[in-house]
């Protein structure tokens, strides 16, 4: 089993900067990639960011270049940095990982914390 715990989140101006964190506990030797996800209100839940445990990012076209997504291995933990924030990504954000072997994989779910990004 494997457990994600988010941090970070809360309201900020346009323009401005957050950091969200997930660090996950339990089975993480299972762990392939991570990243995080968000859901606006009446939206469908969406990819962000995901990186692989080489490091390996992919981005969403909406977030490139303003985003960043880093993970730390020896510490499970993948953190999410987000500047000049957009009123169109207030959300609710999720961190995922992927766990268990390839050819199995299964996705864990953090909690979600909110962004809301208002002047």
């Amino acid at each position: 089993q494997v457990q994600l715990v988010e941090s970070g989140g809360g309201l900020v101006q346009p323009g401005g900067s957050v950091r969200l964190s997930c660090t996950a506990s339990g089975a993480t030797f299972s762990i392939k990639a991570m990243g995080w996800y968000r859901q606006a209100p009446g939206k469908e839940r969406e990819m962000v960011a995901v990186i692989a445990t080489d490091g390996f990012t992919t981005y969403a076209d909406s977030v490139k270049g303003r985003f960043t997504v880093s993970r730390d291995n020896a510490k499970n933990t993948v953190d999410l940095q987000m500047d000049s924030l957009k009123p169109e990504d207030t959300a609710v954000y999720y961190c995922n990982a992927q766990v268990g072997p390839y050819s199995h994989l299964m996705a864990v779910w953090g909690q979600g914390t909110q962004v809301s990004v208002s002047s």
